[in-house]
């Protein structure tokens, strides 16, 4: 049976123990015990849990001091609580203080089954939007040296350790992300979270919710609490991408927790205060979209205190050589194939090109390259044909898209919206969805990534 994830259990009596984890061990968890909370924190501190299921009412520790505890010691594990009709206020208290749903004894199987799931749903995505790799090299993620970008690398040295607010503009596909990140791992906040969300990719009606979290019952649907990205990223760095989708209807809340560093959950009563810097992105003109109505004018400036413009790939070609044979190492490693380099020819090619998707579109291009390329070297035929006719006519690509190039468009937007059904119905599961489509787990995930979907779970 597949491994769920791993729940641990606290509970004094030993029966009742025996009872949860032979349920969880059903649905295809693992399972630690501890017999109160002193026990479980000396579990959680070398043991890594997906969730943590416990009683209230525990001898030494309780439940709601090992939520206080946990909400102290570690990052965010979500706590479900078990708790007699007698003492649901003390539950309700717990929610408050972090805990992230309560069952009341006696308990029904099938809703251990489904608080379970969702906490551990929720603890995965937590950590797939926190984790960064903090011995990452920011000089790795910003590849070249041009006098463009040298600028914004000295940018950066300069505000990273700071806590203002920066306000990443360029064309799509020239690294806003990536040089979010840099300011993350430049900054003081390096071991703390850093929180991403494409503020375009999140349906208004959701896009609240996402951000400053809700509680339960706030709406239909809400059977539990769940923390916002502001919370996630407590004490760290919160990257909001594509900043200028955001509708108007959100943006006064935002501009709230800009000035203030505060906000109530949806549904929620209590002022929750958060230390977060804010890096936000976008390839709009703000400006404009400020003048047209669009977007608030003081969001605008409380946003804007350090701009940071990313030239686009076409005003920086010296890199594109350096970035390309960076490309062409990463993709021969992970599609384990034997390609060593590019022949010169092939390098004329892709610096003759004007580079209209930037970075990305030389990262996608590089990895089919890869792909079809006969080892050990990418020579000018195995580029796409567009480039090619794009470099023989002195890097003008035609207004005219050719015919292969809608081909491969149409192609790309049939492909985007199969695994998105896929993503949909297996709610975000990668193995699953592939299972469904018939390609490997390895092929879907290099698919999203070259179609750019961004998957939201939980």
């Amino acid at each position: 049976m597949k491994h769920e994830g791993t729940i641990l259990v606290v509970e004094n009596e030993e029966n009742m123990r025996w009872v949860l984890t032979a349920l969880l061990h059903r649905h295809g968890y693992q399972t630690l015990e501890a017999a109160d909370g002193e026990v479980a924190l000396e579990v959680l501190s070398h043991e890594r849990v997906d969730a943590v299921l416990s009683d209230l009412r525990m001898p030494r520790m309780n439940g709601l001091e090992l939520v206080e505890q946990m909400r102290k010691r570690y990052r965010p594990i979500p706590v479900i609580l078990l708790t007699a009709y007698g003492t649901i206020g003390s539950a309700v208290e717990a929610l408050k203080q972090g805990a992230f749903d309560y069952l009341t004894k006696p308990f029904d199987p099938e809703e251990i089954r489904q608080v379970v799931a969702k906490a551990v749903r929720t603890r995965a995505l937590q950590e797939s939007e926190t984790i960064v790799d903090t011995e990452e090299d920011p000089d790795q993620l910003l590849i070249g040296e041009s006098e463009a970008l040298r600028a914004v690398k000295c940018m950066l040295a300069r505000v990273a350790p700071t806590p203002a607010t920066a306000l990443i503009t360029g064309e799509s596909g020239t690294g806003k992300e990536l040089v979010a990140r840099s300011l993350h791992l430049l900054s003081p906040r390096v071991e703390k979270p850093f929180v991403k969300i494409n503020c375009a990719a999140i349906p208004e009606s959701l896009l609240e919710s996402e951000l400053f979290g809700y509680e339960k019952g706030a709406f239909t649907g809400a059977a539990s609490r769940k923390p916002g990205r502001f919370e996630l990223a407590d004490g760290g760095t919160l990257f909001l991408d594509e900043i200028g989708e955001m509708p108007l209807a959100a943006q006064p809340k935002l501009l709230r927790v800009v000035q203030e560093g505060c906000f109530y959950r949806v549904g929620g009563t209590r002022l929750i205060t958060v230390d977060v810097r804010m890096v936000v992105a976008t390839n709009r003109d703000l400006k404009q979209e400020v003048r047209e109505g669009r977007f608030r004018e003081d969001l605008f400036y409380r946003l804007n205190v350090v701009p940071i413009q990313l030239p686009p790939l076409r005003e920086r070609r010296e890199d594109i050589p350096v970035l390309a044979h960076s490309f062409v190492e990463r993709f021969a490693r992970c599609l384990k194939r034997p390609v060593e380099g590019i022949a010169p020819d092939a390098i004329e090619a892709l610096v003759a090109h004007s580079w209209p998707g930037n970075i990305r579109e030389l990262e996608n291009a590089i990895e089919r390259a890869v792909l079809f390329a006969e080892p050990p070297t990418i020579s000018r035929r195995d580029l796409p044909p567009e480039l090619l006719t794009a470099a023989a006519s002195g890097g003008r690509a035609s207004s005219e898209p050719p015919l292969r190039e809608c081909v491969r468009s149409e192609t790309r937007r049939i492909e985007r919206t199969v695994i998105l059904e896929a993503l949909e119905s297996t709610n975000g599961n990668i193995t699953k969805a592939a299972q469904r489509l018939g390609i490997s787990r390895r092929g879907l995930q290099l698919k999203i990534k070259e179609l750019e979907i961004e998957r939201e779970t939980g």
